[in-house]
């Protein structure tokens, strides 16, 4: 799915055909046309495409002239318009067959979001978003949108989430494409997210791009930080700023607390190292890093700085330290020395802090140093970073009472007028780039803000996540987690619900290695129940985004650890919605699905397969694909792992079937590594030199624990390079020892919590 190639479509009646499309990022222009395949090294285009007459031919610019080709009735020749001065990653040409609805916006750019033929419908919700947001960037930037249209198309097989050529965005239907009956909430979301990455590109990226790839993570960074103020401008009802916390800010601490992550600049040599950095450190660190600087700067003098860069280097390419310079200028804030101890050195620092009372004011002593992820910093020099560090109490726990820059290993601050009995809060908004360990008597006074909800919901979250991530690299006992956790009881949000059960879910994982699965099932049900109970399987009057989104969440994670009354209501409706008696909303159909599954047989599966089948949209072909491998019967594991091979699976889709069987059980972990292993050759061969093969082998073993698997890895890959995976399979191996080990620590502790708690 690189270069200029056929991607297989199925029209209306039935007919299999192809549609030609371009996918150039990074390095892959080249198998187009013979070119300067480097982004500083810029040229204008002129395309002219000849196709046949009934087909749709698109590329950056309009269409300037369309006349029959002089040697073939049956074909025409397309003229574009002359580009602006752009690198050669971004150009793209698609022939095939589309529908599309259109709109201008308020000053007069035309867009157009292209569907397959008879779903011109489906693509209303995207053109709605791009609508708003392109005056948004304008307005942001300050720097009008630079083409006379933008065009946004669904692609049928495409390999990454979407590609912001210029004037001329692919996506993935899944990533494009909005159907008002079949569409679940969390689908919405990420069409809006990912419209608002691929615009903001059209500035920052396609108009100023970056020198080389090691600055790969200024695109990706900064385009995966405001696309979350876009979709805050477009949807207010989203709370996406508490998403983003959980989404990109703790995803991308994981990763970069291993010792095998990188730094967010990284040098680059061949093509597979360009291919290797589209990871969660180029764009949920870089985009957290981004976060935490405009905070630091205020978006007034952010939005000068922006303005100053885009103008001062527009058509042309620029480096890290050019924006910083910009942001320095603007702000008149050390940026550059700030900055570069978080894009040049791999990993964050973990801050240890410690209170004393003293008369009517609250002395704080902070240290920090390089957070671990096996609790130990072995490295020979202590990085430093210099830390935004912002501080609330409970007086208002919505705003900082104290900011400083943190730019030694220790700083003493005090808070004034701060008594006794207020709690003292590090990170409010958990906007700064690191993990906090309170002294027992701070964390002890910080715990009932769970409870009774003064803590803000990001800040909750915030906490939870940082106790989590202590206990998982042996700093503080697991137990001690496990208590917290019970606390949630009466949280209402829905991102805090998210990350809770993703811990919950790693911890779920983590114990299938053991005896005592079953009590951190009955664990699950005790926090999720009272909730459960409370939202219903009905939406409300009154609800929203929100609700559908948490309802999704806490059916899906009650019907997976077995809990009979949602059990059999899921089976119930399952039953409804397969006669056709009563079809499943889109936003419970995940959860019912799974449901089922986990706790069904062959006629489950087959049923399941069937409905794969019938599905005309995409996005309920993912849906189900992403459960099959629930399916708890060995022989029906190896159906689902066949099945993920075959034609019916478009080959973007594969991995995230091979994932969901590793991702479900012990013997599902097995059969998908050992699956992946007996057919390297063609997964090799479709995913090689792209980021889903890295994906494909994370998702497939990093759910092991014992040090004989990482040793297989390692052997594995020793013999069967994959070299746009090799820091990928490192990562794996680490996390497989890291398992192990963190049960050998906590293991007995948390079975013997379990099963004293009843």
């Amino acid at each position: 799915m690189k270069g200029f190639y056929r991607s297989k479509y199925i029209t209306p009646s039935g007919e299999v055909r192809y549609a030609a499309v371009t996918q150039f990022e990074a390095t892959d222009a080249r198998r187009a046309f013979p070119c300067w395949d480097e982004p500083a090294i810029k040229a204008t285009f002129d395309v002219m495409l000849i196709v046949p007459k009934d087909r749709v031919a698109l590329s950056n610019m309009n269409v300037v002239e369309r006349k029959p080709y002089p040697d073939d009735e049956s074909l025409v020749e397309v003229k574009f318009a002359h580009s602006p001065i752009m690198s050669t990653y971004l150009v793209a040409f698609v022939v095939g067959e589309y529908d599309f609805v259109e709109a201008r916006t308020s000053d007069g750019v035309l867009i157009r979001v292209y569907t397959p033929v008879g779903k011109a419908e489906q693509g209303k919700f995207a053109l709605e978003v791009a609508t708003k947001t392109l005056p948004f960037y304008k307005d942001y930037f300050n720097v009008p949108y630079p083409l006379p249209k933008i065009d946004l198309i669904a692609i049928a097989d495409f390999a990454a989430g979407a590609m912001e050529n210029w004037g001329l965005v692919t996506y993935r239907e899944t990533a494009l494409l909005i159907d008002p009956k079949n569409s679940c909430s969390s689908s919405r979301q990420w069409v809006a997210l990912v419209v608002g990455h691929e615009l903001a590109h059209q500035w920052f990226g396609n108009l100023v791009t970056m020198e080389w790839w090691t600055h790969l993570w200024l695109n990706e960074g900064f385009a995966s930080w405001i696309e979350y103020l876009c979709v805050d401008h477009c949807f207010p009802e989203y709370d996406i700023w508490t998403q983003f916390v959980s989404a990109d800010y703790t995803r991308a601490q994981e990763l970069d607390a291993l010792n095998n992550s990188h730094p967010i600049e990284v040098s680059v040599g061949h093509p597979s190292e360009v291919d290797e950095i589209f990871d969660a450190i180029s764009y949920s660190k870089g985009a957290s890093v981004i976060r935490m600087l405009h905070d630091y700067i205020g978006d007034e003098d952010f939005r000068k700085g922006m303005n100053l860069y885009l103008t001062k280097f527009q058509e042309k390419n620029a480096a890290t330290e050019d924006l910083w310079n910009c942001l320095q200028k603007a702000s008149g804030k050390p940026i550059a020395a700030v900055m570069s101890s978080w894009t040049q050195q791999m990993g964050f620092p973990l801050i240890y802090v410690e209170d004393v009372q003293e008369e009517g004011r609250r002395v704080l002593k902070l240290s920090q140093k390089k957070f671990c992820a096996n609790g130990q910093d072995e490295g020979p020099a202590f990085p430093q970073w210099m830390v935004p560090i912002s501080i609330c109490t409970s007086e208002d726990p919505t705003c900082a009472k104290v900011k400083a820059l943190m730019d030694k290993p220790e700083i003493t601050v005090v808070l004034k007028g701060t008594k006794p009995e207020h709690w003292v809060k590090l990170n409010p908004g958990t906007v700064g780039f690191y993990r906090t360990q309170y002294s027992s008597s701070m964390l002890e006074s910080l715990l009932p803000g769970i409870r009774d909800l003064t803590l803000q919901p990001v800040d909750r979250l915030g906490l939870q996540n940082d106790l989590f991530s202590l206990a998982r690299a042996g700093i503080i006992n697991t137990v001690e987690v496990l208590k917290v956790m019970e606390a949630f009881v009466n949280e209402p949000n829905y991102t805090v619900w998210s990350d809770l059960s993703c811990n919950l879910g790693i911890l779920s994982t983590l114990l299938s290695h053991t005896e005592f699965q079953e009590e951190i099932q009955l664990f699950i049900k005790d926090i999720f129940s009272p909730i459960g109970q409370k939202l219903g399987w009905d939406p409300k009057p009154g609800e929203g985004h929100l609700d559908a989104l948490l309802r999704a969440l806490v059916l899906g994670k009650l019907g997976k650890a077995g809990y009979q009354p949602m059990l059999e209501e899921a089976r119930r409706r399952f039953k409804d919605h397969v006669e056709g008696k009563q079809p499943l909303l889109a936003d419970l159909r995940s959860a019912v699905y799974v449901t089922v599954l986990k706790h069904g047989d062959a006629a489950t599966l087959d049923t399941m397969l069937k409905l794969h089948k019938q599905a005309d949209m995409q996005e309920e072909k993912n849906r189900i694909e992403r459960v099959l491998g629930a399916i708890p019967a060995p022989d029906l594991i190896q159906k689902v792992l066949t099945f993920a091979l075959s034609e019916e699976v478009r080959p973007q889709d594969t991995v995230s079937v091979i994932g969901g069987v590793a991702g479900a059980s012990k013997q599902g972990r097995k059969a998908a590594w050992k699956f992946v292993k007996d057919n390297w050759e063609e997964l090799h061969n479709r995913y090689q030199g792209g980021f889903l093969i890295s994906r494909l082998i994370k998702l497939s073993v990093e759910g092991f624990a014992s040090e004989k698997i990482a040793a297989e890895v390692k052997s594995f890959f020793d013999s069967h390079p994959a070299p746009s995976a090799e820091r990928t399979v490192l990562q794996c191996c680490e996390n497989i020892l890291l398992n192990e080990a963190w049960l050998k620590r906590d293991a007995e502790a948390m079975h013997e919590y379990l099963l004293n708690r009843k």
